[in-house]
């Protein structure tokens, strides 16, 4: 893998892997403080990410994309089940 894949891959990891204390904030104390708007954004901005990562078939865009949306998901329905404590 070149450079240029090294660092998509790392990337893509690290803006990946941003979310999961989100999630687990949520589980513990609540989603009260993130609004459903922002979440449904950026849920419709990861998707069309994944759909720029599909049509070019970047390895690196496709999985960190698909890895968020699912993370993204998981989160609004955390914030539907969990309310604020």
């Amino acid at each position: 893998m070149e450079l240029l894949g090294y660092i998509g891959s790392v990337a893509a990891v690290c803006t990946t892997g941003a979310f999961i204390p989100q999630i687990l904030k949520i589980r513990r104390q609540g989603g009260g403080d993130l609004s459903y708007p922002m979440l449904f954004l950026y849920l419709t901005g990861i998707l069309l990410w994944l759909a720029y990562g599909l049509m070019l078939h970047a390895a690196a865009i496709i999985w960190a994309n698909g890895a968020t949306a699912l993370l993204v998901a998981i989160a609004i329905l955390l914030k539907a089940s969990h309310p604020r404590q």
